[in-house]
């Protein structure tokens, strides 16, 4: 029997330690076990984190590092986050398979304007089932959250864990573009109309691997 551990970590700052981890599994379709800890950062938590989490220096202040509970989140066969890039290299523990929810939603809906956790809970009309207590953008209810989109993307698609394995590993090809001059409209179009801003883009800008890897999709088109 597989279990599907579903991690989440709050930080920080996007590139700050762990100040709170939780998991949920599911086993055999059923969301359950659920965990939660504070986690010890290893540098204060900044004020914009703060108020996205809510997680204040007093919370974590008796907290124990990320060393001393990490091991009750092994032994899982597969991991799932949402954006598992992200919570992947917060976890280096974690050596097990790793699958992506977001990549799964940009697969199979890539005309989306969105592809958050919480955009795709209301786009799929999943009924969640939080605990009371718990809000958006903490670690349990995010775990919850995303156990419930990922059960809906398999009544959808049916994908195998090798399936879901495989789409997690590689870059996924964007819809539109979110920032600079052409913001809002679609990477294709970019590609057919300007070339020129795609090798721009390419050369001077910090992409992340799915923003590269797009430009470089249309800028191979014929004519690129």
């Amino acid at each position: 029997m597989t279990t599907l551990r579903i991690i989440d970590t709050e930080t920080t700052s996007l590139e700050g330690g762990v100040c709170e981890i939780a998991s949920v599994d599911i086993i055999d379709g059923v969301i359950c076990n659920p965990m939660s800890d504070y986690v010890k950062p290893p540098e204060p938590i900044s004020i914009a984190a703060m108020a996205l989490h809510h997680i204040t220096e007093a919370d974590v202040a008796d907290a124990p590092p990320i060393d001393a509970v990490i091991d009750r989140y092994l032994g899982a066969d597969v991991y799932v986050a949402h954006n598992a890039r992200f919570d992947r290299s917060k976890l280096p523990q974690i050596t097990a398979p790793w699958i992506c929810t977001m990549k799964l939603s940009r697969k199979l809906w890539p005309e989306l304007e969105s592809h958050g956790n919480q955009f795709m809970r209301y786009h799929l009309g999943v009924n969640a089932n939080v605990p009371e207590g718990l809000h958006a953008h903490r670690a349990l209810y995010d775990c919850y959250v995303t156990a419930a989109v990922l059960i809906e993307i398999n009544r959808h698609a049916r994908f195998t864990i090798a399936q879901m394995r495989e789409i997690s590993s590689l870059p996924s090809l964007l819809h539109a573009i979110r920032f600079g001059k052409h913001k809002g409209e679609t990477f294709e179009k970019i590609g057919a109309t300007d070339q020129k801003y795609v090798r721009w883009c390419l050369e001077n800008m910090d992409l992340d691997e799915d923003q590269r890897f797009t430009f470089q999709h249309y800028l191979k088109r014929p004519g690129g």
